[in-house]
């Protein structure tokens, strides 16, 4: 029997006990790995395609080593351009060997019996942790009780007190009233009135200029 698997991207054509390199899968050396893209079974009588897959076929498969292929030279150039690049690099592979392939999709079977299993279990977690709140809903009414009953208390306790309050206002009202108002100083006189400004000094009459002196008389010869 053989069949055609898919893997990292490629398709492989396998047989029971035979060796080939894949993309790196995750697994140390001695690993069981499960391949579950199956895309054709047969034998010398007759083939089974998938459509895309085929249906509870698997290939089941042991890890012999975590390898790196051969290495490549990865060289770039652009001409006229003084551009040069050379790299090298190695591809991750692993080498795998088929042990089985499945076709009657038993441990399919068995793994989706798995999640039912976990289901139930899971189930009286969920009623223990629905019961869970409403004991602690039930906690809770308790104590919001006795808050609501401590603030009467507290307005129980409060009222002899501004009962008791009220009284010696009255008193203290009762002393002031007794007491005469002081008379309130007599109000200050008001001041005496500046003395009127002086009138300003009438100013003099500016004294007249002298008259322009007469040419003195000519001397005669």
């Amino acid at each position: 029997m053989y069949a055609v698997i898919k893997t990292g991207g490629k398709q492989y054509k396998v047989a029971k006990n035979d060796v080939i390199l894949v993309e790196k899968l995750p697994g140390e050396a001695g690993a069981a790995v499960e391949l579950d893209e199956v895309l054709l079974v047969g034998d010398d009588k007759s083939q089974t395609v998938g459509s895309p897959l085929v249906d509870g076929a698997h290939v089941a498969a042991t890890v012999l080593e975590q390898t790196r292929g051969e290495k490549i030279i990865v060289f770039k150039k652009k001409r006229r351009q003084n551009y040069r690049r050379k790299a090298g690099h190695r591809q991750d592979l692993t080498a795998l060997k088929i042990t089985d392939i499945v076709t009657g999709g038993k441990k399919k079977a068995a793994k989706a019996a798995e999640p039912k299993a976990e289901a139930s279990k899971a189930a009286p977690k969920a009623e223990a942790s629905k019961a869970a709140p409403k004991a602690e809903v039930q906690k809770a009414a308790p104590k919001a009780e006795e808050k609501k009953a401590a603030p009467k208390a507290a307005e129980a306790k409060a009222a002899p007190k501004k009962a008791e309050a009220k009284p010696a206002a009255k008193k203290a009202e009762a002393k002031t009233e007794a007491k005469p108002a002081a008379k309130k100083a007599p109000a200050k006189k008001p001041a005496a009135k500046k003395a009127e400004a002086k009138p300003a000094a009438e100013k003099k009459p500016a004294a007249k200029k002298a008259p322009a002196k007469k040419p003195a008389a000519k001397k005669k010869d």
